[in-house]
């Protein structure tokens, strides 16, 4: 098998995850409210500052649009673009950022070339009633615990 060839086999595996970790009943419904943005943002920086924690928090729109953002004071400045962004790729891809760095620890290259991808855990969509109203991106420590503070901040909306 020539390397073209098994280059487009791993690509299109990597594509097949990506997409196969989607739920069917993921749509996109109303967008977040600054409301519920700003309750979303509270839990994560609680469960971050409890922790001792430094990170940044975005809330987005369904559009990836910011809606509210916060950090926690002496937080890395490379970890407010990167916030944005997790939740920016959450929103637009449907999908928590875990999902990219898992297709491509599975051989899956082509996601890398992905407008607007990032592979790093810590972007989760906010779903309400079964339908995806924004994401939230977080950022300042290890991808795990990023994940975790995005999760707290979802479960206190």
């Amino acid at each position: 098998m020539s390397a073209l060839s098994r280059f487009t086999q791993a690509s299109a595996i990597g594509v097949f995850a990506l997409t196969a970790g989607l739920s069917q009943a993921q749509s996109y419904g109303s967008d977040i409210t600054v409301e519920v943005a700003k309750k979303v943002a509270a839990g994560t920086v609680a469960e971050c500052a409890k922790n001792k924690w430094r990170v940044a928090v975005a809330v987005v729109d369904t559009h990836g649009t910011l809606v509210y953002f916060e950090r926690i004071d002496d937080t890395q400045y490379a970890s407010m673009d990167i916030a944005i962004k997790k939740a920016n790729a959450a929103a637009r891809f449907r999908r928590s950022t875990r999902a990219f760095a898992d297709a491509i620890a599975k051989g899956g290259p082509a996601v890398m070339t992905l407008p607007g991808m990032i592979a790093s855990p810590g972007g989760l969509p906010i779903v309400s009633d079964g339908k995806i109203i924004g994401a939230v991106g977080v950022s300042g420590v290890t991808g795990d615990q990023d994940e975790q503070c995005a999760k707290a901040g979802i479960s206190s909306m």
